[in-house]
């Protein structure tokens, strides 16, 4: 029998032309019926968005589920998850689910995987002594996973990192980083690190309102679990933010620089201050309080993001 040979892996600049300038970030997917889902996914295609990221968490769906729930309703959007936890699944589970899903889906998705945080991860029975280790361990297992899916290619992948270890590693093992919960000046800071040639993906959250105190409310509800989590807090202190700003839910000078609130054309100045600082595509996520709404404002944004 002849030596199976490695499919060719997607270079960066593919990635970065499939992703497009700007995309989609939705949590909320995972928590309403799959009809209503589908139905989303369908909705963020017509409007434009060339991608829709997904998450993954304890309670919500299982991400590669998901994604091909989303990818089944949709024939041009490209999904990807942001992320699939590295301790919900082995290697080789997540090598044969990335390369079915691909190959099912016309090469529309795009594998982001991370390792989560330490209070989500240790109750499912698992060491977090090490995360970097780990990744660095399971991507080994991934690349000598032998595939009998049909692959013209090997499914694109980026990592979740902050910090410039898992930087590193996302700019030699995989496409590139998705990063999460940063300012633009975190996204020049990876860029840096990364160098010129990884995609750099960063989600930037973001409020349709003009009012300061209600944006600001809207944005600490949705900021309160990350400033509970040490590997939003450790990455925020080497910007220069300090136990002061985490506090009472955020101070403004916080919540600011995290989350873009206003117009439209407000919204989209931050958005293309991180593609200044570097990024490649920028994920955005509406904060609402349903689908529908978020849906609504990502029409309103269209034009200023897309156009």
């Amino acid at each position: 029998m002849a030596e199976r040979t490695q499919p060719p892996t997607v270079e960066p600049a593919e990635l970065r032309r499939r992703l497009g300038r700007t995309g989609v970030w939705l949590s909320s997917l995972a928590a309403i019926p799959a009809a209503g889902a589908r139905k989303a996914a369908a909705e963020i295609e017509e409007l434009g968005y060339p991608a829709l990221w997904i998450g993954e968490t304890p309670a919500g769906r299982e991400a590669f589920t998901h994604a091909a729930l989303l990818l089944s309703a949709t024939g041009r959007l490209h999904v990807a998850t942001g992320i699939a936890n590295i301790y919900g699944r082995d290697p080789v589970a997540a090598a044969n689910g990335a390369a079915t899903l691909a190959e099912a889906w016309d090469q529309r998705f795009v594998l982001g995987l991370g390792v989560s945080h330490k209070p989500l991860v240790t109750p499912r029975g698992h060491d977090y002594s090490a995360p970097l280790e780990y990744m660095r361990d399971y991507l080994d297992g991934m690349d000598r996973a032998s595939i009998e899916v049909p692959q013209a290619e090997r499914p694109p992948r980026v990592l979740a990192a902050l910090r410039r270890r898992m930087l590193e590693l996302s700019a030699r093992r995989a496409q590139g980083a998705h990063t999460y919960f940063v300012p633009p000046e975190h996204t020049a800071k990876a860029r840096e690190i990364l160098g010129p040639d990884p995609v750099l993906a960063p989600e930037q959250a973001v409020v349709v309102e003009t009012d300061p105190g209600r944006a600001r409310d809207i944005a600490r509800e949705y900021a309160a679990m990350y400033l509970s989590l040490p590997n939003y807090t450790n990455n925020l202190r080497e910007l220069g933010f300090s136990d002061d700003d985490f506090a009472g839910g955020g101070s403004d000078r916080l919540i600011d620089a995290i989350v873009a609130w206003g117009e439209p054309e407000t919204i989209a100045e931050r958005v293309r201050a991180h593609h200044d600082a570097g990024a490649d595509h920028v994920c955005v996520q509406p904060l609402a309080d349903s689908v529908g709404t978020q849906i609504e404002h990502l029409r309103l944004l269209a034009p200023a993001l897309l156009g």
